[in-house]
């Protein structure tokens, strides 16, 4: 049965999307076997791996909303060795829809994910940056929220909220959602700034905070156009030094 992990942070630009692929590759890299399951109308945990997707090819859209089988939407990658359950524009409107139905509207993506959770180890959902029914049903489909925090001002705003939506839903849906943990992103080791913010996200999450931060790193930023996890366009990068480690970080956490 996989480990279903959601990687959420209301904020854009916190390096969600680049954290929910390098996680997924890193696992699969490591012999696991991984679906990154790209859950933002915006597509790009999609086209950061190389997927192409037209309007009129299966995605997650088809699996939650339209009765297609999830088997037919999920596709199998080379680089990175893993799947991926894709997403396009199509998954814009699922707010909308998802709202008018009555009845465990919350839970169509734990429905649809519980059909394939035997085939991996590893379940890794690229949550939207908002906290809408599309986020909702995010959390309540995974065991646990990772939540990626960028090294720059105001970086824990937000958070207090998405912990809020994290208690109605542990709450309401998913009792046994827990925190996986805190990934500081984007530190610049030059600044003071940065490590003020290590300070205060370790000072408020304490040992839920990774030892391993992901540095600002251009090899990162340049990844995702070249549709490439970092490990592929550039394993010699410190960007891919701290995704290697912050990998194999998460799998000893789960070890115990």
């Amino acid at each position: 049965m996989a480990k279903i992990i959601a990687i959420s942070n209301q904020k854009g630009g916190v390096g969600k999307t680049t954290t929910s692929i390098n996680l997924s590759a890193g696992l699969a890299y490591l012999k696991n076997r991984v679906l990154l399951v790209d859950f933002d109308p915006q597509g790009n945990a999609t086209q950061g791996v190389g997927h192409r997707v037209g309007l009129k090819d299966l995605t997650v859209y088809d699996a939650l909303l339209n009765d297609a089988d999830i088997h037919d939407c999920i596709k199998t990658l080379k680089k990175p060795p893993m799947d991926i359950l894709p997403a396009n524009i199509n998954l814009s409107g699922a707010e909308l829809e998802i709202a008018a139905i009555d009845k465990r509207r919350e839970q169509l993506l734990k429905s649809t994910l519980e059909k394939v959770a035997d085939d991996y180890d590893y379940i890794i959902i690229d949550c939207p940056p908002s906290l809408g029914l599309l986020n909702t049903n995010a959390l309540t489909a995974a065991d646990s929220v990772l939540i990626p925090v960028q090294c720059e001002y105001y970086a824990l705003e937000g958070v207090t909220q998405l912990l809020q939506t994290i208690r109605l839903v542990q709450k309401l849906f998913n009792a046994n959602l827990k925190i996986e943990g805190v990934l500081l992103t984007m530190y610049d080791a030059r600044t003071n700034l940065s490590a003020d913010v290590s300070q205060e996200v370790r000072k408020h999450f304490k040992e839920k905070t990774y030892k391993v931060h992901i540095p600002r790193n251009i090899k990162i930023s340049e990844a995702p156009s070249a549709g490439m996890s970092i490990y592929d366009y550039d394993m010699n990068s410190e960007g891919a030094k701290a995704y290697v480690a912050f990998t194999k970080e998460l799998l000893t956490n789960n070890a115990r």
